[in-house]
């Protein structure tokens, strides 16, 4: 429980369908690491806003500490691809490793059967294969399918998503009626961690040296060098702003070269691939991916998706080929694959190939 709308009304509806609930809030960051951040979904005013919420529905309300675990897998990951020239989307390994990892565990220890969230998602079971597997939300707009393709079977068993078949302005209906303050509350875009929502604050925070350390490398346009760059851990792939170079049309970053720190920018046709490959994967519909298939694949939160054929060419890589070349193929993020509205499974986006 959050203490947002969405979480507030999911538990309303399992309160209506006689469940016997728990209340949990995590917190998963400390105040006193980044004071600064006193806001979002670990704030003091969020938790109390969630315990008001159970305890007005009749049931106990807990705060679990998950600071360390977070910062020594989250936190840690996310500046660590930074370093590595990619561009993570820390939300998803908070799925896996923290909702669904750490989260879970005490849920089994408090004698939980499931443990259910405010997400728009729906988990599904094949009825041959035996699998479960996300599918996409009825409100597309708000569906959350893409950030849950790290979730293992085992969690999934034990997951119930209430607001799967219900859209937003439903969910602020409810909440309505029910008199949350949260109702009316705006979604937060940020990510729960970074301060003013500007990673490049925390890597400074957490790594003092790094500007003096990488500022001043070069920024490469067709084979020549045309300006400094303040640090390549600041840039992403189709980053036009903050380049600080003049050549009278608009350029972008279309690669970073960590190892050598430098970052070539390009006309904006240059900007679009074809196949990349993606490690990290976790199949959800198939056990296996045993010849090539051809789905619609996601390669960012808003992406509406697009015709690609997926091949596994290991059993921690798949290849991915769109039908017609993408825009901004970004490495640290993740590549979800959908047959319709099912989620077949994803990967973290590898090595761009062509």
């Amino acid at each position: 429980m959050s203490g947002g709308v969405d979480s507030s009304v999911a538990a309303a509806l399992l309160k209506k369908e006689n469940f016997r609930l728990i209340g949990v809030t995590m917190k998963t960051w400390g105040f006193d690491n980044l004071p600064e951040k006193d806001s979002g979904c670990c704030s003091l005013e969020t938790i109390y806003n969630a315990r008001n919420v159970a305890y007005s529905l009749g049931f106990n309300h807990y705060t679990l500490d998950f600071t360390e675990k977070f910062n020594e897998v989250v936190i840690t990951n996310f500046i660590d691809e930074y370093l590595n020239g990619n561009t993570p989307n820390p939300c998803v390994l908070c799925n896996k490793a923290i909702k669904w990892g750490v989260l879970l565990e005490k849920a089994d220890s408090l004698g939980a059967d499931f443990i259910a969230t405010g997400h728009y998602a729906n988990v599904e079971k094949d009825p041959v294969s035996k699998r479960y597997y996300i599918a996409k939300g009825k409100d597309i707009e708000k569906d959350q399918s893409y950030a849950l393709w790290r979730i293992s079977q085992e969690a999934l068993s034990k997951t119930i998503f209430p607001l799967g078949n219900f859209t937003k302005p439903e969910i602020r209906e409810i909440a309505r009626k029910m008199n949350l303050k949260s109702s009316e509350t705006p979604d937060s875009q940020e990510i729960c961690f970074v301060p003013n929502n500007n990673y490049r604050e925390l890597l400074q925070i957490r790594l003092p040296d790094l500007d003096k350390k990488l500022a001043g490398g070069d920024i490469i346009y067709h084979g020549k060098k045309i300006g400094k760059h303040k640090g390549y851990p600041y840039y992403t792939i189709g980053q036009r702003r903050g380049l600080n170079i003049a050549l009278g049309k608009p350029v972008y970053v279309s690669k970073i070269d960590p190892e050598n720190n430098v970052i070539f920018v390009d006309d904006e046709e240059g900007l679009f691939n074809t196949i990349f490959t993606t490690r990290d994967i976790n199949l959800m519909l198939y056990e296996d991916i045993e010849k090539p298939i051809t789905a619609n694949v996601k390669i960012r939160y808003k992406d509406r998706g697009n015709e690609a054929v997926i091949e596994q060419i290991s059993s921690d890589c798949i290849k991915v080929t769109f039908k017609n070349p993408k825009k901004s193929i970004t490495p640290g993020q993740s590549a979800v694959f959908y047959e319709g509205n099912k989620v077949i499974g994803g990967g973290i986006i590898d090595k761009i190939i062509e």
